[in-house]
């Protein structure tokens, strides 16, 4: 039977290319590459970077929005729509970035997911005009009946009384810019020419759209319909009732599959609520009432409808929910991180991870992926089981399918050793700071607890024998060889092995005699990844001078800077006459551009207050000036003197900047211990 279930898994995979809305028993993981104000993170020449270590573990990636915003924007003000130039270089990255980057992931087997927004857009010069864009030797543009007639509850109206403008809205009212009215032909020829694109042309394979509550679920079906994605979720951001029905509004016509799947809020918020408290009990409680999309309550309740497990998205984290750098946010996880992955990605529905958290613990969240796909875990898994519903330890198992014994069994809390599963039946394969993941022993499997990927020093890797079978051995090569009975080192399950070199491992389960089940990792080493000052950047006497690191790749730096006199230049963005490449800084790849100034008798170093590096489209934030700064997109992480150099360890420093980044280069949370780089120094955090 386990044999025919994958196979059936793999002809899906083959077939999906087909379904709209979101398929069915569908085993894939999803990440949301991107996080507020995450520009570098999620730079396209980045995440180009990190396909082939998504590959195998992300099989859906969500970017931002990837039009020109006309400035420093996560996307959400949508500006242009068609590709061409400059419209499609966002805070992201330009469109020959784009393109590439989608095409890596196609080529790692990885879909990239658009972020759509249609229910509003950004004006060119007053409340009522839009951009015209040619795309195809076609120009489309929005005009002012194509706003609702009731905008902004009515002061587009207001403000603009000659104007005419369209229908009402068929959604909620947006103040932020103008709504689209849905009902218009030309916003409706718009949205399927734009939504057309992102697939055919871009190669994007689904959607996510953005603040599905401002027009009907109609128009979701209306332009899926049309432009056949793949995967298609909206942020219908409210509670479970609510969202059955969004979901339901997207059946073409009120008839056949729904065209849309939907992101599972009350999965996020009873898991914050669980998480935060350190009460585990809440884990089977509702949210104000609403139990999430993957509760046997609400799957009950909609059956007659649709499966909302097939069209839950859960995720515990996002954008908009999470702690922003200005420190807003509506309802972040707080606690326990991995432990809260942990219980999702053991769950049924299509678990969405948060970039931040994957940056933070990647190895740990691979590592669940691993196990979930080895446990066969799919959206449309058939139940669970509660097995101990205490508040320090909270024990489910996870069905596949009404004919099958329980694969994969989740512990989470204080104390997970408070629940103990039984031996015949369960094998653990991993554990961490308040979680333990079980797999049934009747799936015959090996398992590896170290995923695949980049390692930066030596580490232990257990190998496990998930079986029901006495005496069951397993069987590793690590020169890429298949394992056989007399092909490679036989261990005892439980065996932990050292990777310290570059290698492919193989492991098969050996039972009376016979190889089988054999799985890979690829592990690679890197060298860690210690940031310092490039020697490209140096003191320039009798010169107004700063520093740029290049991490957002941009092909052009232009410079615009201020002070008590006024602005140097003209006219934004300031020019680049004065910028000039100098260098490349080795510790990181990135280019280094250094921008003097000629002082005069009104303008002098000590009078320049600000400054704001850009490429036209996007820019970094205001920079508080001090010369001989050296700056990347996000921080100030050093200043060059007459003697220059990087400070010295400091043990505990107190970090007062979002910019932070281990020994192996990748930008961490607030909450990361142990050696960092922040502001050009490196510091101890405890």
């Amino acid at each position: 039977m386990k044999k025919l279930y994958f196979s059936a898994i793999f002809a899906l995979f083959s077939l999906v290319v087909n379904a709209q809305g979101w398929p069915a028993n569908y085993g894939g993981v999803m990440l949301q590459g991107f996080y507020w104000d995450g520009f570098a993170d999620a730079s396209w020449p980045i995440m180009t970077k990190r396909a082939a270590d998504f590959k195998g573990y992300f099989d859906l990636v969500w970017l931002p929005q990837s039009g020109n915003c006309n400035g420093t924007s996560m996307g959400y003000d949508d500006f242009y729509w068609f590709p061409g130039g400059e419209r499609y270089t966002s805070s992201f990255g330009d469109e020959n970035q784009l393109r590439t980057l989608i095409n890596t992931f196609k080529n790692n087997n990885i879909g990239t997911i658009a972020d759509v927004v249609i229910n509003h857009r950004k004006n060119v010069s007053s409340w009522v005009d839009f951009p015209a864009e040619t795309y195809n030797g076609v120009t489309y543009q929005l005009k002012s009946t194509d706003i609702c007639g009731n905008d902004d509850g009515g002061n587009t109206k207001k403000q603009n009384p000659t104007v005419t403008l369209g229908a009402n809205d068929t959604g909620e009212d947006w103040g932020g810019m103008r709504d689209l009215d849905h009902t218009s032909a030309n916003v409706q020829n718009n949205c399927k020419a734009y939504t057309k694109m992102l697939i055919d042309d871009l190669g994007y394979v689904g959607f996510r759209y953005d603040m599905v509550k401002g027009y009907s679920a109609y128009y979701t079906a209306l332009y899926n319909d049309y432009a056949k994605p793949q995967f298609s979720v909206g942020e219908c951001w409210d509670g479970t009732a609510t969202i059955c029905n969004w979901i339901n509004g997207t059946r073409l016509n009120g008839t056949g599959e729904p065209l849309s799947a939907a992101f599972d809020f009350q999965f996020k918020y009873v898991c914050r609520n669980a998480f935060n408290a350190s009460d585990m009990t809440k884990l089977n409680a509702a949210n104000d009432g609403n139990m999430p999309l993957v509760s046997t309550t609400s799957r009950n309740s909609y059956t007659s409808k649709f499966d909302t497990y097939r069209y839950a998205i859960t995720f515990v984290e996002n954008h908009d929910t999470e702690k922003r750098p200005d420190g807003s946010s509506n309802g972040p996880l707080e606690k326990d991180i991995p432990a809260a992955n942990a219980w999702m990605l053991a769950h049924p529905g299509t678990p969405c991870v948060f970039l931040k958290h994957y940056l933070a613990y990647p190895n740990e969240i691979k590592a669940m992926i691993d196990a979930r796909k080895a446990a066969g875990i799919i959206n449309q898994c058939y139940s669970y089981t509660n097995l101990n519903t205490k508040e320090t330890c909270y024990a489910r198992s996870i069905k596949v399918n009404d004919n099958s014994d329980a694969r994969l069994l989740v512990i989470v809390g204080s104390n997970t050793a408070g629940y103990t599963p039984a031996a015949a039946t369960w094998q653990e394969v991993l554990s961490g700071t308040h979680y333990k993941y079980f797999m049934a022993k009747k799936l015959e499997i090996p398992f590896v607890n170290k995923p695949s990927g980049t390692y930066t020093e030596q580490f232990k890797a257990k190998l496990i024998a998930v079986s029901a079978t006495s005496g069951a051995q397993l069987v590793y090569t690590t020169n890429g060889s298949i394992p056989t009975a007399t092909n490679g080192t036989k261990v005892n399950s439980g065996t932990e092995i050292t990777i310290s070199d570059d290698c492919t491992l193989k492991v098969g389960l050996l039972k009376s005699g016979v190889v089988s089940d054999v799985i890979t990792r690829e592990f690679r080493f890197e060298e860690p990844v210690v940031w310092t000052l490039p020697s490209c950047a140096t003191f320039v006497s009798d010169k107004i001078f700063a520093y740029f690191e290049n991490d957002r790749q941009w092909s052009k730096v232009n410079v615009w800077a201020w002070g008590s006199f006024g602005n140097i230049y003209s006219e934004w963005p300031g020019e680049s006459t004065h910028v000039t490449k100098v260098g490349t800084n080795p510790s990181t790849g990135y280019d280094v551009y250094r921008w003097e100034y000629t002082p005069t008798a009104t303008i002098t170093a000590d009078k320049v207050t600000g400054l704001i590096f850009n490429n036209g489209a996007s820019k970094t934030d205001d920079i508080a000036f001090e010369n001989g700064g050296y700056y990347n997109f996000s921080s100030k992480l050093a200043v060059i003197t007459a003697s220059t150099g990087i400070s010295n360890l400091d043990a505990d420093a107190q970090a007062t900047d979002d910019a932070i980044y281990n020994l192996a280069g990748q930008r961490v949370s607030k909450d990361y211990k142990g050696l960092v780089i922040q502001n050009g120094r490196k510091l101890l955090k405890k």
